[in-house]
């Protein structure tokens, strides 16, 4: 079974310096049938301003991986991690046992984008770790590439979580074939351009898809497409 939440089905919330659009039950937003999908608890579309952020802050058992899309993030954390990530780097961090951290826009002039994931750990009281990786952007070009994995490889980070998220840009009219084990599910979120699922449902710009019961996936796109691929394990 194919699902499609279009990007308006989204809750939104928005001040001064952010503006996110949320996919799941978050902060001032709950909603009991919208909790997660799989291991999948959280997924934030955020946009922040020019020299604004998310300021220290804790977590404890969650594996979060941030994807950067436009501009610069900048990270700290209790572990004395340290660093700026833009375009072509993906963030993991285990919080395990606890840390603390920030996330934030270091530029003075420019907003920036970015996906924030949360999945539940597979694994209770991890020590809190921190890593970063960069990503060959043309790698991903019509074709599925792994950033961040419980099995990675090809220089993906390694998460805690039964998951296997893929990047991936098609050319207009190109095609993707993608199969996983009977009882996974998979969630795709398409960041521009528009898909067409298994040559029936038709996923454009900011959509998403949850998809249960189906072991094979063909995506095609109608235009150039950027999107994420969630191979996805777990209740």
């Amino acid at each position: 079974m194919i699902q499609r939440y279009p990007a308006g089905s989204r809750y939104s919330v928005k001040n001064d310096w952010l503006e996110s659009n949320l996919s799941f039950s978050f902060g001032e937003y709950y909603d009991e049938e919208n909790i997660h999908f799989g291991p999948l608890r959280v997924f934030n579309d955020d946009t922040v301003q020019a020299g604004k952020g998310f300021g220290i802050h804790p977590h404890r058992e969650a594996e979060i991986v941030s994807i950067v899309l436009r501009g610069q993030l900048k990270h700290e954390d209790s572990l004395g991690n340290s660093g700026i990530l833009q375009f072509g780097n993906v963030q993991r961090m285990s919080a395990g046992t606890g840390l603390l951290h920030s996330e934030m826009n270091p530029s003075p002039d420019e907003e920036a984008s970015f996906l924030q994931l949360w999945f539940k750990s597979s694994q209770k009281q991890l020590p809190p770790s921190y890593e970063d990786i960069s990503y060959n952007v043309d790698s991903m070009r019509n074709k599925l590439l792994p950033i961040v994995s419980a099995a990675p490889t090809n220089g993906a980070a390694k998460i805690h979580s039964d998951v296997t998220l893929y990047l991936s840009k098609l050319d207009a009219g190109e095609e993707i074939f993608y199969q996983q084990e009977q009882g996974r599910k998979m969630y795709v979120f398409v960041i521009d351009g528009e898909l067409v699922l298994n040559n029936d449902v038709v996923v454009g710009q900011r959509d998403s898809a949850r998809i249960t019961e189906l072991t094979e996936l063909t995506l095609k796109s109608t235009k150039e497409t950027f999107f994420l691929l969630i191979d996805l394990g777990g209740a």
